[in-house]
């Protein structure tokens, strides 16, 4: 869910792009562009404190864990306090900044209550969407957690060898390597050989493994070394592939330094 915050270009695009809509909406139905761009800014910072309030605190605390009687009262007390704070913005707005010269306005401008209606409406589109997406990448976590424990139910691999099914221990594992047209899994014991695809061994393997190359998966238990070109499992030093760095670096939790050891 956090990774929607790590891409604020994103949401400064989204609420650039309804200010000028909406400046732009009510400029043609006010006849005073300068007011309605005045009034959709001020009312916005109220607007974008609910939206992300309600998005990233309301919603992943209490509706995805199931307290929907808590999740209701706590989001209509924040709609509340929100339509309370736009009333004392438009006050404000009339008293101190329009001098109460609200006769020489549009006469449509007199329908200044349906300003934020319109920009909550537009949060509430947007809510559902993001909330959809938040429900959906849980679900996809959750299928991922349960994919995992499958696979951890199994504590060795089985691939055909020599047109029998073998048994290994992940434990036993150093790296696995791909070649022309058959893998090697290197123990530490020996080097056993299958006609299995690289890529079909990798999904069927738990996380303790990492490819780190087109041709090496490695069994992350065993490192010894990496640096931001190689990483040595138990003896070996196998080569890190250029596509796969970032992804190695991201899986190591960014330990992927010149010379450093890996304890």
């Amino acid at each position: 869910m956090n990774k929607y915050l790590k891409k604020p270009a994103y949401h400064i695009a989204y609420w650039i792009f309804v200010v000028l809509v909406l400046s732009r909406a009510f400029a043609l139905s006010w006849g005073n562009s300068s007011a309605a761009f005045y009034f959709v800014c001020m009312l916005l910072p109220i607007v974008l404190g609910t939206s992300y309030f309600f998005n990233y605190f309301l919603v992943p605390k209490y509706y995805l864990t199931k307290r929907y009687k808590r999740f209701a009262l706590y989001t209509f007390s924040t709609a509340v306090v929100s339509v309370y704070l736009e009333v004392l913005v438009l006050t404000f707005s009339y008293i101190f900044l329009v001098n109460l010269n609200y006769n020489d306005l549009n006469p449509n401008a007199a329908k200044i209550g349906l300003l934020p209606v319109v920009l909550y409406l537009l949060v509430l589109i947007g809510s559902f969407l993001l909330m959809m997406s938040q429900i959906s990448e849980n679900r996809q976590v959750i299928q991922q957690l349960l994919e995992e424990k499958e696979k951890m139910k199994k504590s060795f691999l089985e691939i055909m060898s020599k047109r029998k099914m073998t048994k290994i221990a992940y434990n036993d594992i150093i790296y696995i390597e791909s070649a022309s047209n058959y893998i090697k899994v290197v123990t530490v014991n020996d080097t056993i050989e299958s006609k299995e695809k690289i890529s079909t061994l990798a999904n069927r393997l738990p996380d303790m493994f990492l490819r780190i190359h087109r041709s090496f998966i490695i069994n992350t238990e065993r490192i010894k070394e990496c640096s931001s070109d190689s990483i040595v499992v138990d003896t070996v030093r196998l080569n890190i592939g250029r596509s796969y760095k970032k992804s190695v670096k991201e899986s190591l939790n960014g330990s992927i330094l010149t010379s450093a050891s890996v304890k």
